[in-house]
Parts: C-alpha cells; sequence; structure tokens
C-alpha cells in the first residue's frame, strides 16, 4: 500500500511540476517617474506575474486599459499582481500621476 501512496505521491508532483516551471514574472521599476524599462516581453498563452517596484518618493497608479488593471504602488513601495494569459499584441501602461513620462509598453509574443 505504502508503494502506491508513493507512485501517486509521484504522478501528481510530475503533473504539477511543468505548470510551476512555466511561471513568468517580469519586474518594472518606477524612477523619477519613468517606468524602467519602458518595454517589457513576455509569452503568449501564460499567466504572467508582474511586479512593480516603485523608487520614487511620491506615490503611482499603475494602468492600463489595454490590460484592464489599474494599481496604486506606495512611494518606496512595490505590488505584484497577475496578469491573464494574453493573446500576442502591444499592451500599454502607464503612470496615471505623471502620464507624461510614466509610459511603457508590454509586449506579448
Amino acid at each position: 500500500m505504502q508503494k502506491l501512496s508513493s507512485l501517486v505521491f509521484a504522478a501528481a508532483l510530475f503533473a504539477i511540476s511543468p505548470a510551476m516551471a512555466q511561471q513568468i514574472t517580469l519586474q518594472i521599476r518606477i524612477k523619477d517617474h519613468r517606468f524602467e524599462p519602458a518595454e517589457l516581453k513576455g509569452p503568449a498563452g501564460q499567466p504572467i506575474t508582474l511586479r512593480i517596484i516603485n523608487a520614487d518618493p511620491s506615490p503611482e497608479e499603475f494602468e492600463s486599459k489595454d490590460l484592464r488593471v489599474e494599481h496604486l504602488i506606495g512611494p518606496h513601495g512595490e505590488r505584484s499582481f497577475t496578469l491573464r494569459p494574453l493573446k500576442p499584441g502591444r499592451y500599454q501602461f502607464f503612470g496615471e500621476f505623471h502620464e507624461e513620462t510614466a509610459k511603457g509598453f508590454l509586449v506579448i509574443e
């Protein structure tokens, strides 16, 4: 019976591992009211975790109508969230508090 339990556990672990290996995290930083880098690239058809680090002493609101997200990042703070699997394309984002300088794109290939 213990052998069967070990086989079931190994099979479950093998089934989970490929999904975990495909976890994609992209990082962007806000500095001087600009996104660094201003363009990120990610794979199509997979969830993407976006980690935003605000290096500025003022808050910024990460917003994207294309991605349908809006998140406030406090001064010297950070925020992570996961985007749904996306189709290939170019998705614009911006900092709502500094739209004239805080602009960028997520390119899905």
